[in-house]
């Protein structure tokens, strides 16, 4: 049905309808409710109309019911039909009456009414007007869902500065201009409401900070969200309390993060009481709940900490300081903050004994490291983040020289620098503030610097300065002056050594462990006929040894050496021999390994001395032969000789015996002379046949004990006649007792009576002789001393040579034998003899026979 086709009131509520969809619904619920009304008036009437007949019909039929009666008892005035239609006629007319009556009744109170819900139409169409006017005041905006599936529908618009899309579309992408929160409690807060009829009211902050209030409500089967922009008070109370739920929430959070951490935190009213504990506080005092800790008063720390803590917190000045408490039974270190406010104060509690027991560790190992490093001779010192000494050890004084007061003063680095500066004992720069900068810059870097100072006191530092992450830095000086001189050193004996071994004569080649040959000299290129190029540096063996095979390519040659070279064996061995080259060169060759796994090859050229070593030999077996010779002529020369000469002596004896005859004055004369000589003879042939065996290396000694004192006196009966003859003193200077030693007794006499002889021959008329004995341990010491003419250092030099004569201030020239003599027997004994002289000083023999352990007979070695 149309609008025209509708009654007035029917017409005025669609036009409504038409204008706002939000009151549509209840103008049509006020017609309905109009129309029901006349229905129900309309029906009430009709049943008090056939109320009023069926009442009128009750008061006639018990008088058509009394004629009826009377019919019976007499004569009849009515039939039962007519009273039927009577009756019928009656009620209609009634009905008829009261129904006019009761429908003109009805149709005055309708008029009435009509005028009633015209007047009602007219209100509210002038409200709707106003709502009309108070949505399009651009402040407000309503969305509207019909049904949860339903299209939404805008009314009014919000304003461009809070942000609000004026699209539609848009407008319902609520987190793109409001902010996060707010549109994610929005979006839930709609669906809540248009899924489960659930109203809200919610305050949401846009993008750009302004606030809008939102309602959430459900009329006639529709939800509506009434967006209202706030002005004035109204906005600056929702801003209070979006601050109120935000302050709220935070509170709840910091309580939630409180309750979540390990340490207690409290807080408590204006008189001290607890009003509230997180639950590490709970557990510290250990209390099963906040509330049981907070109704018992349950206290974290001791009532002594609490009154400190109430003398000395203001607002100004919170508490905060290390304290002692028992917690479950242990001592237990709190780092504890209390902090006071208008309502109150709050407190944390840090436990701090595992950091208390590490600063006592970091303590000690702090006081360990400075023991330690006081102790070492490198100089060290330590500076904090201002720049000043904190520590330094007995090598940095030793090495500045400072003075003590002004280092236990922690002076500033620069301070320091300065002052080592005016003492002359830093290096010279050509600008002493930039190159300080420079020095200094370590304390604004994290990287550690490096540099070598040369003291003018001709020392050279490395010194290392390494930053802290804290700040400040560690020095340490270094002296490298051994080092740098060392390595200079080591760098010139490294090109000395490298010049000698190019100017070597030998032949040198150093190989590495790959086989590759690591340098070499001109000897070995010259020995071998190769070029450098064919000895370049990484040349491997195997080149070389095609290169050397022209001149030696045999087994035990180059192919040897690369064995040796390459080998892989743990222990490489050393290898000697000698090559003789077709070109007729001789080698001796040397593989001796070096470090490193590395070999070097050395080649001697021994061609000369081959050759001359070979010339020797020849000589050698000649002279040999000839030696073989002289012995046999000079034994059995003196072979010869001896037998002879005894023969002479023998006979000269028997000729001085009176059984022969007596002799003139001349024939004895003759006759003395005869024996002296021969007997002289008899000791040169003797002494020779000595050294001859002695050479041979023939001679043994007959080892047994001697008493000395007896070897002694029997050497002074034997050169009375010498010593007569010389004119000589002899003196003996020993102990009474000297013991005895383990000797040959005939080659000790000998050496006694060799070195006597010679003592007298040179020895001055009536001069002495002095021959001093002694034990030192168990040998047997003894010299001879003359205060004859001496000998020169010439003289000295040959004197135990054989067959060398200084005849001059000797009384007799002899062979000079004796000496040499006494140096072999001597040496056969393992002894030892030397002579002091000077020109006109005299000479004097030394000499040391040592026993023998036991006796016995030993081939004299030569």
């Amino acid at each position: 049905m149309s609008v025209h086709q509708c009654d007035p009131l029917s017409r005025e509520t669609a036009m409504t309808a038409s204008k706002s969809g939000l009151w549509r619904q209840t103008t049509h619920q006020q017609g309905q409710s109009l129309r029901s009304t006349a229905r129900i008036h309309a029906a009430a009437s009709w049943r008090r109309v056939l109320a009023n007949g069926s009442a009128l019909a009750g008061l006639l039929l018990p008088t058509l019911a009394h004629a009826q009666a009377s019919d019976k008892a007499g004569t009849p005035l009515l039939t039962s039909v007519d009273m039927a239609g009577y009756a019928l006629v009656i009620g209609v007319v009634s009905a008829a009456v009261f129904s006019s009556i009761l429908l003109i009744r009805q149709r005055n109170r309708l008029e009435s009414e009509n005028r009633d819900i015209r007047s009602t139409l007219s209100d509210n169409q002038q409200k709707i007007s106003g709502y009309h006017a108070v949505i399009a005041d651009n402040s407000r905006r309503i969305v509207m869902w019909d049904g949860q599936n339903g299209k939404a529908e805008f009314l009014g618009q919000l304003p461009a500065d809070t942000g609000a899309p004026q699209s539609d579309n848009e407008f319902l992408a609520l987190g793109r201009w409001l902010k996060p929160n707010s549109a994610s409690e929005l979006e839930k807060a709609i669906e809540a409401l248009r899924s489960h009829a659930k109203t809200f009211d919610l305050v949401v902050e846009t993008q750009r900070g302004e606030v809008i209030e939102v309602q959430g409500r459900l009329s006639g089967g529709r939800a509506l969200a009434h967006f209202v922009a706030l002005n004035n008070l109204r906005a600056e109370l929702a801003e209070l309390k979006i601050e109120r739920n935000r302050l709220r929430s935070s509170i709840a959070t910091f309580e939630s993060l409180l309750d979540s951490i390990e340490q207690p935190v409290w807080q408590r009213d204006s008189d001290g009481r607890l009003t509230w504990v997180n639950q590490a506080y709970c557990e510290a005092v250990e209390a099963s709940s906040p509330d049981q800790a907070i109704q018992e008063g349950r206290e974290v720390l001791s009532s002594l900490t609490r009154e400190k803590i109430k003398a000395s917190t203001t607002p100004e000045s919170p508490f905060h300081d290390t304290v002692s408490t028992a917690v479950r039974g242990a001592r237990t270190f709190f780092d504890v903050v209390d902090i006071r406010g208008p309502g109150g104060s709050c407190g944390m509690a840090i436990d701090v004994s595992g950091t208390e027991a590490l600063r006592e560790e970091l303590a000690r190992t702090l006081k360990s490291h400075a023991e330690t490093l006081d102790h070492l001779g490198t100089p060290v010192a330590i500076f904090d983040g201002e720049r000043r000494l904190q520590f330094y050890n007995q090598a940095f004084v030793a090495l500045w020289a400072l003075e003590p007061k002004f280092l236990e003063s922690k002076p500033d680095n620069a301070e320091i620098l300065d002052r080592l500066r005016s003492a002359n004992k830093l290096p010279e720069q050509l600008s002493w503030k930039a190159w300080k900068e420079n020095t200094l810059s370590v304390y604004r870097s994290l990287e550690t610097q490096t540099d070598l100072w040369h003291l003018p006191n001709g020392q050279t530092l490395r010194v290392i300065a390494s930053a802290h992450p804290q700040g400040g830095a560690t020095w340490v000086f270094e002296n490298l002056t051994e080092q740098v001189d060392l390595e200079t050193r080591y760098n010139t004996l490294l090109q000395v050594q490298g010049e000698t071994i190019d100017h070597l004569s030998e032949g040198v080649a150093v190989f590495g462990p790959d086989g590759r040959i690591q340098l070499s000299n001109p000897a070995f290129r010259a020995l071998w006929g190769v070029t450098d190029a064919e000895t370049a540096v990484g040349t491997h063996i195997r080149t070389i040894e095609a290169t050397c095979a022209p001149s030696y390519d045999r087994p035990d040659g180059w192919k040897a050496f690369g064995k040796i070279i390459t080998s892989f064996e743990d222990e490489r061995p050393s290898s000697q021999g000698t090559l003789e080259l077709y070109s007729g060169l001789v080698l001796d060759y040397a593989v001796t390994p070096l470090p490193n796994a590395q070999t070097m090859l050395t080649f001697v050229n021994m061609t000369d001395s081959v050759r001359a070593e070979r010339a020797l030999k020849e000589k050698n077996e000649a002279l040999r032969k000839a030696d073989e010779l002289k012995n046999d002529f000079v034994q059995h020369v003196s072979y010869e000789l001896r037998s002879p000469l005894t023969n002479i002596i023998g006979f000269t004896d028997l000729l001085k015996t009176p059984t022969i005859g007596p002799l003139n004055e001349r024939q004895a004369e003759y006759v003395d002379h005869i024996s002296t000589s021969s007997s002289v003879l008899l000791t040169i042939v003797n002494d020779i046949l000595d050294l001859a065996t002695v050479d041979a290396g023939i001679m043994q000694l007959d080892y047994s004990e001697i008493d000395l004192s007896d070897l002694l006196d029997d050497v002074s009966m034997q050169m009375t006649d010498r010593l007569q003859e010389g004119g000589v003193t002899l003196e003996i200077a020993a102990a009474s007792q000297l013991g005895y030693v383990i000797a040959d007794r005939q080659r000790l006499k000998q050496i006694l009576i060799k070195l006597l002889t010679n003592a007298v021959n040179f020895a001055p008329d009536g001069s002495v002789v002095a021959m001093k004995c002694w034990r030192e341990d168990t040998d047997f010491v003894f010299s001879v001393t003359d205060k004859g003419c001496g000998m020169s250092e010439e003289m000295l030099s040959t004197v135990f040579d054989r067959f060398s004569t200084h005849g001059k201030g000797g009384k007799r020239s002899g062979p000079g034998l004796g000496l040499s003599i006494v140096q072999s027997f001597v040496n056969l004994h393992s002894g030892k003899v030397s002579i002091d002289s000077a020109p006109g000083l005299g000479t004097t023999v030394h000499c040391r026979i040592p026993s023998a352990s036991v006796p016995q007979a030993i081939a004299a070695a030569e």
